[in-house]
């Protein structure tokens, strides 16, 4: 029998810890007392074991099909949209599925489609100087995850910068944060000083920042720039997608801001005649990654070296369809 990880929070929001089949092993959604109901803030990736974790997080908690009132999705990524449809149809009642317009136009293009931006995806890793061995490895490992986010949600309603959600006796404010995805949402209660802050600032790790086909053009940018404008924000406590809460807002940003610039000067001295490819072997402990974590190094590396060239610090020339940094 799966025991259920809940935290308790506060009296009207509960910490939900989903299990995952990679490295970063844990999700972290939340359900938020709705009236005489909850609502849930992002949903695990559908495994057998994400829905006995969300089966004994209900039996905990004496939650019961028609208690769900709204699912918030607060990003296209796997882990946090995968199991809205199931999450559905297990409450047996209509509910609505909230999500970012930006994100939902990802969903739609990455997780409905069957191709799922395979050809997209594959110039981009040819760009990269990703080889047909280890891309056939990574179309291999998307198409699985893939499955992981089926049923789809039937009832979504699109959210956008500054909307209003009420959820039980709390007012939130939506944020949209680029940069780990084109427009994550983060939910904030000035009232209470609290931010539901998904994957936009975590604890102990950075979240990945990659350039993958839909991005913007520079994605680390758009991370940084939103890093620095809600850097100053009243939170006293922000609730992460993953790893533990976070008391010290301001301070944490700073490292986050700290650490990409050591990046970007690392990666930088890295790019001597180099591609995205060789950067990440460079940068990363490659060869211990798996082709999910592959993936996202290759991605990352080539977000920094798009960074420093529409800065001015590098140079790009493309060979036989692949990108050479200088």
């Amino acid at each position: 029998m799966t025991h259920a990880v809940t935290h308790p929070i506060t009296p009207d929001i509960v910490q939900v810890q989903l299990p995952l089949p990679f490295a970063l092993r844990i999700v972290n959604v939340y359900l938020i007392r709705d009236g005489g109901g909850w609502a849930v803030v992002d949903t695990g990736l559908h495994t057998d074991e994400g829905e006995a974790a969300w089966r004994a997080a209900f039996d905990t908690l004496a939650i019961t099909p028609g208690d769900l009132t709204q699912i918030v999705v607060t990003h296209h990524h796997p882990d946090h949209y995968g199991m809205a449809g199931w999450l559905c149809e297990w409450n047996k009642r209509d509910i609505p599925v909230r999500i970012m317009a930006r994100e939902l136009a990802m969903i739609r293009q990455v997780w409905w489609r069957d191709d799922g931006q395979r050809e997209e995806f594959s110039v981009l890793s040819r760009q990269a100087g990703v080889g047909d061995a280890m891309l056939t490895s990574f179309i291999a490992i998307t198409a699985q995850i893939r499955a992981r986010t089926r049923p789809a949600p039937v009832n979504i309603e699109t959210l956008h910068d500054g909307d209003v959600l009420r959820i039980g006796a709390r007012t939130f404010r939506v944020l949209e944060a680029p940069g780990h995805s084109v427009g994550q949402a983060l939910l904030y209660d000035e009232a209470d000083a609290l931010l539901l802050s998904a994957d936009h600032v975590l604890l102990k790790i950075t979240p990945n920042v990659g350039l993958w086909p839909g991005s913007d053009a520079d994605p680390l940018a758009r991370f940084i720039e939103s890093l620095t404008a809600l850097r100053d924000l009243p939170v006293r406590l922000a609730l992460p997608g993953h790893k533990a809460l976070i008391h010290d807002w301001r301070g944490r940003i700073d490292e986050l801001l700290h650490h990409h610039d050591e990046r970007l000067a690392l990666i930088r001295a890295a790019a001597q005649d180099a591609t995205a490819f060789q950067v990440a072997l460079a940068i990363f402990p490659f060869e211990r990654f798996t082709p999910h974590e592959q993936r996202f190094a290759v991605a990352e590396a080539l977000a920094h070296l798009e960074h420093l060239r529409l800065r001015g610090d590098l140079q790009r020339e493309e060979h036989d369809g692949v990108w050479v940094y200088r």
